[in-house]
């Protein structure tokens, strides 16, 4: 290459370099802040009270020893005998005392024999009166002790009733026949008086009885739902109503109780159970809501960033009730405005966006 080639090629090198470094008018690049968008929708807003408590039937009947005996359990249709867990109805008979003891205390069959005899002599006396062959006075002498005498055969037939336990309610027998160590009394066995044989109690409506604080009583009132649930059957509740509120507190715990009655038709819940109870206090329904995660803060102000193309606008709103998931925007929001619901740390009133798929 000769000398003038060599100026030429650094001389079109320099151009070149010149007008690489030189100033350029380029369009300056905006960068699109990536958001998640959701449609705002209308739903059921329920603002509750979570707590504790724990289950217990709404009555129950116990069944004792009145008069001591030996002890025979009843049996089922089955003809085996009756054991805890088993449903009852009303009128069934439970156990009985048998034994000379417990047929000694009734009396019955002489009460019976001497009710006998004192009609029989009531009868007679009459027709020797309607013969007038006896005064009155003799008629009202065998009608008195006649008296004296049923009296005291029902006396011996309540008594008798008294060595059979029978259960005035229905229900399912909770506990029977059980000494005081726990253990299952056998058929046969003499007991004295005053043993509870067996506890009898409905249970297709249970009591849950719940312990609440004081700004959280003056929230409840009875007639409210209540929703029932327990780790055995995660997923799940069960309806309840506040059915009775405490009018004292108790001095222990600090706490009000409320009483829930509950449905348990499907018999999932048992006596004694302590599950978790969420209490309705105020419910709307079909109003505009929105995510938790939608809702910012900015200059005080609760504030969403409506969605408008490729930006934002940033929208005041007052909100209503709330739970875990959302609140209700009572104003600033209509049922299908979209709104950003991730993304939202860095926006402002017109900040372009990209929206992207959650």
């Amino acid at each position: 290459m000769t000398k003038l080639s060599r100026m030429a090629a650094v001389t079109c090198l320099i151009v070149l370099l010149a007008a690489c470094g030189g100033d350029v008018n380029a369009p300056p690049v905006e960068f699109l802040i990536p958001v998640e968008v959701e449609d705002v929708a209308t739903d059921t807003v329920e603002d509750v009270i979570v707590t504790t408590g724990t289950v217990r039937t709404r009555e129950s009947v116990i069944l004792t020893v009145e008069t001591p005996g030996f002890l025979v359990l009843s049996k089922n249709a089955a003809g085996n005998r009756l054991e805890e867990g088993a449903t009852v109805t009303a009128g069934q008979i439970i156990a009985q005392v048998t034994g000379e003891d417990a047929r000694l205390a009734a009396g019955l069959e002489s009460s019976k024999e001497h009710l006998d005899s004192a009609k029989t002599e009531l009868e007679r006396r009459q027709q020797l009166f309607e013969q007038r062959l006896i005064s009155e006075a003799d008629v009202w002498t065998a009608r008195t002790q006649y008296e004296d005498r049923l009296h005291a055969y029902e006396t011996s037939q309540r008594t008798f009733e008294k060595t059979r336990m029978v259960t005035p309610i229905n229900g399912v027998i909770l506990e029977l026949a059980r000494d005081s160590t726990g253990q299952p009394i056998a058929d046969g066995q003499l007991v004295s008086q005053g043993l509870s044989v067996a506890r009898v109690a409905p249970l297709d409506r249970l009591i849950a009885d719940i312990e609440l604080v004081g700004p959280e009583l003056s929230r409840v009132s009875i007639g409210q739902q209540v929703r029932i649930s327990h780790y055995a059957f995660t997923g799940s509740s069960i309806d309840g109503t506040v059915v009775r509120l405490s009018p004292t507190m108790d001095p222990n715990t600090r706490t009000f109780r409320i009483e829930v009655e509950v449905d348990n038709q499907e018999a999932l819940l048992r006596p004694g159970m302590f599950v978790q109870a969420t209490i309705v206090t105020e419910r709307r329904e079909d109003v505009v809501v929105v995510a938790r995660d939608a809702i910012t803060q900015r200059g005080g102000n609760n504030v969403v960033y409506v969605v408008d193309g490729q930006r934002v606008n940033k929208r005041n709103v007052t909100l209503g009730l709330a739970d875990d998931i959302q609140f209700e925007v009572t104003e600033g929001l209509s049922a299908g405005d979209r709104i950003a619901v991730r993304g939202l740390e860095t926006l402002t009133d017109g900040t372009r966006v990209r929206v992207i798929a959650p």
